[in-house]
């Protein structure tokens, strides 16, 4: 198996308070193995050991992917009951809105993010699982739990190897064409990810060679959502980024820019899909101070 190399989690693009959160917690984000190349985009890990007392409250509007994730982390949602939680195998489906998961304790999660489309390889219906959280061996029909036990017993390499050997492994059941396509997708959703012209469906299906009609299936089948959401998340994906940099903006030309009809759509989106209109979550931004430091990195899980 290919090793897997280290990057840097400068891409915190979904991450609606970041500094806070690298403060709190210690997080990584390794490539993947090349064996998973156009279906995972990178493995990530996060452990947190906080104060007796204290909460750390994360929201996320994260890519339009699915996560296949190891650790004893709290459910979603901004209530979650007391932990301890059980060490457990899940699959997360795409969210269509933000979440948001409350640390507290102590604790740990190892997991691989699809790229968009890229879960359509190990599951026919993405689309089935969205906005929940199911155990990998409902899932799967599979023992998940002597991989569990042997990724909560490994350093963290180790565990990153396991976790996305174990995924390779599945792939050998499922079919050459669907692995195929489920490539594909990944190669089209990319450009409307990096692309920021890339506006409309139609561009998209262009870029495919496929009328928009089939794109439109083929999505739904893949990646869980219309091409046109995932335009839409990478557009507000961009807008806060461009808030979370705590400069003056020009929202009417950002609105421009991202594709939006005027300045109002873009805040009405903002404002759906974050909680907070654009003007706000920018001065919240600027109020978040600095300081403190993650936990040791390279630690055992």
């Amino acid at each position: 198996m290919s090793v897997i190399e280290q990057v840097p989690p400068d891409d915190t693009r979904g991450i609606m308070s970041p500094r806070a959160m690298l403060r709190r917690v210690d997080f990584q984000r390794s490539a993947a193995p090349s064996e998973l190349a156009g279906l995972a985009a990178h493995v990530w890990f996060v452990a947190w050991d906080l104060p007796p007392g204290e909460e750390h409250r994360q929201d996320v509007l994260a890519h339009t992917a699915v996560n296949i994730s190891v650790g004893p982390a709290p459910p979603a949602g901004p209530d979650p009951p007391p932990g301890p939680y059980p060490l457990r195998m899940y699959v997360s489906g795409v969210t269509t809105g933000l979440t948001t998961r409350v640390l507290s304790g102590s604790g740990w999660n190892l997991a691989v993010r699809t790229t968009v489309g890229g879960f359509g390889a190990w599951w026919d219906d993405v689309a089935s699982i969205n906005d929940v959280e199911v155990p990998a061996e409902e899932l799967f029909d599979a023992d998940v739990s002597p991989l569990v036990d042997r990724i909560a017993e490994a350093g963290i390499e180790e565990a990153r190897m396991l976790l996305t050997g174990w995924m390779i492994d599945r792939l050998a059941t499922r079919s050459g064409d669907t692995i195929s396509t489920a490539r594909e997708v990944a190669r089209v959703a990319a450009a409307a990810e990096y692309d920021r012209e890339l506006v409309r469906v139609e561009e998209l299906a262009a870029l495919a060679g496929v009328s928009p009609r089939t794109l439109q299936r083929t999505f739904l089948r893949y990646a869980g959502v219309s091409p046109t959401r995932v335009i839409r998340r990478y557009r507000l994906l961009d807008a806060a980024e461009a808030a979370r940099d705590g400069h003056h903006i020009d929202w009417a030309e950002l609105a421009a820019r991202l594709g939006y009809a005027d300045q109002a759509h873009l805040t009405r989106d903002f404002t759906g899909s974050i909680g907070q209109s654009p003007a706000s979550y920018l001065a919240a931004q600027r109020t978040r101070s600095s300081g403190g430091t993650a936990p040791e990195r390279g630690r055992a899980i």
